[in-house]
């Protein structure tokens, strides 16, 4: 599928837009990403992520070819339909397919349902369009598309929270501290600038990735004897 480009890509990110980004992404806005891990607890505890350059190479790895950058593909995609009356039903029931296990699914949908219950203080009727069980980027995408938010500032903060959400995660479960978190937010940055931009302009043949080993930890993930994260 060809996107429709250059919709709002460009126009500026007025206040009123990054005061909501700074509400709908911040990380006490409750949609409970705190409870997952995207399959990081398993592979710390398979000792494949030991150490803060570990960490770093994972998290550019989703973001480049693995959940992370699908995820933004489909974020994309939402909110392009939330512009132009498009079905977002059709594009949740796809998110929901591209599942690769238990844990991913319960993820983009108990996070999706949760940010839809909260958004519902900033009112749109493109909240009618959306199934009740949501999945995530869908409704992220969706809500910052029906609410002109520009794309590529929406994609930033929202692949931000996402790589915000999982250096936090390592810092529970390594042996890593604050500044070993802030600096890799800090080394990470340009990589989300690029896949976001990338991103922006993909369409849903883009989809896909060769990061088979982090789909195989969070299955295993599923059957981990002790766990912190819900996934």
């Amino acid at each position: 599928m060809t996107p429709t480009r250059g919709i709002i890509m460009t126009d500026a990110l007025t206040s009123q837009s990054l005061i909501r980004l700074m509400s709908w992404l911040s990380p006490s806005f409750p949609v409970g990403a705190f409870a997952y891990s995207n399959g990081l607890e398993s592979a710390v505890n398979d000792r494949r992520v030991t150490t803060a350059k570990e960490l770093e190479d994972w998290l550019t790895d989703l973001l480049t070819f693995g959940a992370a950058w699908n995820d933004a593909v489909l974020f994309c995609e939402s909110w392009r339909r939330a512009q132009d009356g498009g079905d977002l039903r059709e594009v949740a029931m796809l998110v929901e397919a591209l599942a690769s296990s238990a844990e991913r699914h319960l993820e983009t949908m108990a996070q999706g349902a949760a940010f839809l219950e909260a958004a519902a203080a900033w009112p749109h009727p493109v909240a009618e369009r959306l199934p009740r069980d949501c999945p995530f980027p869908v409704a992220v995408g969706a809500i910052c598309g029906a609410h002109n938010v520009p794309l590529e500032a929406a994609l930033v903060a929202y692949l931000h929270a996402f790589v915000s959400n999982l250096i936090q995660a390592g810092l529970r479960l390594m042996e890593l501290g604050q500044k070993d978190g802030v600096r890799l937010l800090a080394v990470i940055e340009p990589h989300i600038e690029r896949i976001a931009e990338r991103a922006a302009g993909s369409g849903l043949d883009d989809l896909g990735g060769p990061t088979i080993l982090a789909e195989i930890v969070a299955m295993k993930h599923e059957t981990q004897y002790s766990r912190l994260f819900r996934s």
